[in-house]
């Protein structure tokens, strides 16, 4: 079948236009209700992922070790958040049937009409989830698995760095879990508001004072307890590393897509103790265990998404909506209904 869909064609230029769809016997045909645009699509359309962060060559080959992925070619489909409702599935599908609600977890090209997807990379929606939320599942769940598997203690103190989509929901989770203090770290005093109203005890705009000394003086001098990196800059990564305690916990949340310089010394100097949560960076397997369960507490409203999304654009305004991600400071989830 044919379908609209978003071609990047070159960096900073998105064209809809027709693109014909094949069910394969491991496929299933989704009609998308919406889609959002995440952080990765933002660099991928600048050109901001580089293939060092993909594979390191090992004598000429690529160490079987790293995730070897290439970096997209152009042109390129894009779009992998969204959700929508089950069309057809191919002859080998039997986890998913015609009418079935299900939430993209891969590379999809979910920025159309219709986008067919390998079955195992979708999830089915959560039982009373609306489909708009849902089909923010993706982004959702990792954030929430990151807040649920940050181990934050009762009478902890934690710092957020990036507020977000993905910060703003793991501030509410920590302090559900029972973190004492939590303070949001960001550029945006719109972003730092919300993070207030989300939860956040204490704000600090880096542009407008020294974190680390207002670390310090939040923390006796001891520094906090456990930090979470959801910015995804070499600043961030190193402004982490100062304000961390010994034996605190750092919580690698961002998507890095360059190399950076990292002051690791500390690291192991004071006994971090290093957590990588984000639910889509494990396997396949895990994320399809782990994903029903990271979106339960959503599900059930102890978590405030709609406060989240703060753009909504045509499929034909695709154009606009990237502008908007790339240059409005104050926006947090863009999406985009076909």
């Amino acid at each position: 079948m044919k379908t609209r869909a978003i071609l990047l064609k070159n960096h900073g230029e998105l064209i809809l236009t027709e693109r014909n769809l094949v069910v394969g016997d491991t496929d299933v045909l989704v009609k998308t209700e919406y889609a959002s645009i995440c952080g990765t699509d933002k660099n991928i359309y600048l050109g901001n992922v580089s293939q060092e962060h993909y594979t390191m060559e090992m004598h000429g080959k690529g160490n079987p070790l790293y995730n070897n992925r290439e970096v997209p070619k152009l042109p390129f489909w894009i779009g992998h958040e969204g959700g929508g409702i089950v069309i057809e599935t191919g002859k080998y599908v039997h986890e998913f049937k015609p009418g079935d609600k299900v939430m993209s977890f891969g590379w999809s090209g979910t920025y159309a009409d219709y986008f067919v997807s390998p079955a195992r990379n979708l999830e089915k929606v959560p039982e009373g989830l609306d489909i708009k939320i849902a089909s923010l599942g993706e982004p959702a769940g990792c954030a929430m698995f990151s807040a649920l598997n940050s181990g934050v203690n009762l009478g902890d103190t934690a710092v957020v760095i990036g507020t977000g989509f993905a910060g703003l929901i793991i501030i509410q989770g920590l302090k559900k879990k029972g973190a004492y203090k939590v303070i949001a770290v960001d550029k945006s005093d719109q972003k730092l508001k919300v993070a207030q109203e989300m939860g956040a005890d204490v704000i600090i705009n880096v542009d407008k004072e020294e974190v680390i000394l207002r670390i310090l003086n939040e923390t006796n001098m001891k520094g906090a307890d456990l930090v979470v990196e959801a910015a995804g800059t070499e600043e961030s990564f190193n402004t982490a590393t100062s304000i961390l305690k010994h034996n605190g916990i750092f919580v690698l949340y961002s998507y890095i897509t360059k190399p950076i310089t990292v002051n690791i010394g500390r690291w192991h100097d004071d006994a971090f103790e290093i957590k990588t949560t984000c639910l889509v960076h494990h396997t396949e397997n895990e994320r399809q265990i782990w994903a029903q369960w990271a979106l339960r507490p959503i599900v059930l409203g102890q978590i405030n998404i709609d406060k989240l999304i703060t753009h909504e654009f045509k499929l034909n305004e695709v154009q606009k909506a990237f502008e908007v991600v790339c240059n409005d400071p104050d926006a947090i989830k863009v999406m985009l209904k076909p």
